[in-house]
């Protein structure tokens, strides 16, 4: 599939994590939705990763491929970041190749590139369904007149409800081997409403490497 995640289609998706700080809706959360593994990945076979996060927000990029790092780290893994070899202003400016890029990681003995990529957002509206309320009357008296049957009814009470806006966001992370550039894992990961990038991030970094290692894809 080779390494394309330094290509300039990477603005699409600049500032992506700088937009994830919309109101709550439902409790924040991020999970795994599905994985692919290759046959050929096995445990054991990568001792020095690489992480990258697709996207030109120089933040947001720093903080993901960090929490990344720090879960691979606890497991044993040797990982870098991107951006500590090639610096925002490097990638901006167009002048790393992917040749160049790839040359770099397998001369500091990088065994694998782990990158992730935000692959779609959507905003889903629903209803939050309100609530009746009945307060009973114990006096009859007010059974005599309209009046009083109306003022002591009136009690009964209803909450119409509200819609809301819930934002979704849709990510991809794949792992590549770093010598013959082949796609080995990929998982789709959804994540509702992040109310920080940092809580998200950490969040991403635990489930993440968590199903790598459940996958025995790392010791």
């Amino acid at each position: 599939m080779g390494l394309y995640f330094w290509r300039r289609e990477s603005r699409a998706v600049a500032g992506w994590f700088m937009l994830m700080t919309f109101m709550v809706g439902c409790a924040p959360s991020t999970a795994i939705t599905g994985t692919w593994k290759s046959p050929e990945a096995t445990a054991g076979t990568f001792n020095r990763i690489i992480v990258a996060a697709l996207t030109d927000n120089a933040v947001a990029r720093q903080t993901i491929e960090a929490q990344l790092q720090t879960q691979l780290q606890q497991r044993g893994i040797n990982a870098t970041k991107s951006i500590d070899l090639f610096p925002p202003a490097i990638m901006r400016d167009g002048g790393t190749t992917a040749d160049a890029i790839l040359n770099k990681i397998k001369g500091d003995q990088h065994d694998a590139i782990l990158t992730v990529a935000l692959v779609n957002t959507e905003t889903e509206t629903r209803h939050v369904p309100g609530q009746t309320m009945y307060t009973p009357i114990t006096r009859f008296g007010w059974y005599g007149t309209f009046r009083g049957y109306y003022t002591y009814w009136r009690p009964m009470l209803y909450d119409p409800g509200y819609y809301r806006e819930d934002k979704v966001y849709f990510l991809e992370t794949n792992l590549y081997d770093a010598q013959s550039e082949r796609l080995l894992w990929s998982a789709q990961s959804e994540s509702y409403n992040p109310t920080s990038l940092q809580r998200f991030a950490q969040k991403f970094g635990e489930v993440t490497v968590g199903q790598m290692q459940k996958e025995n894809l790392i010791k």
